[in-house]
């Protein structure tokens, strides 16, 4: 089968020139976790949005990279079954603000904020652990997230 992706903008923001290089990324990184069927949507969206979504679902008053919520949901159509795998946000505003903590650059970052995402999307989780500079992840999501991103190192968003 295949998997469905699609990508949209927080209202009244600009789509970056790498916009329509997100959806091919996006499948290729499903793809390469053995997803199949899925559909999930992505809004590239800024920190005053992400902040507000983090509040609401979470009860934290501060923006974040990166925010997944899982649906679950099934249903048929003509094509076959699919799961609603759920919702990214990402935040462009904190896209840079981590790729110089990181010491990459965007595409790199980018890359990882949507696996990130995905993983989160189908159930799995790292609980406290996050990555960090120069520490190698112990859990089983972030060494299944940095696997996958070592697989897809030569692939590009933005170009």
């Amino acid at each position: 089968m295949a998997n469905r992706i699609l990508v949209s903008m927080y209202e009244g923001m600009e789509p970056p020139a790498w916009f329509d290089n997100l959806e091919d990324f996006a499948r290729t990184a499903l793809n390469a976790l053995g997803y199949d069927g899925e559909e999930i949507s992505i809004l590239l969206c800024n920190d005053e949005y992400i902040r507000q979504l983090n509040n609401s679902y979470r009860g934290i008053d501060s923006p974040t990279d990166v925010l997944s919520f899982e649906n679950d949901e099934e249903y048929d159509d003509e094509e076959g079954h699919w799961k609603c795998a759920g919702d990214i946000a990402i935040s462009l505003d904190m896209l840079p603000v981590n790729a110089r903590y990181f010491e990459v650059d965007s595409d790199s970052e980018l890359k990882r904020l949507l696996v990130h995402g995905i993983l989160h999307l189908n159930g799995l989780d790292h609980g406290e652990e996050h990555i960090e500079k120069g520490i190698e992840p112990s859990c089983e999501m972030l060494k299944i997230q940095e696997e996958v991103l070592l697989k897809l190192k030569d692939e590009k968003i933005i170009k």
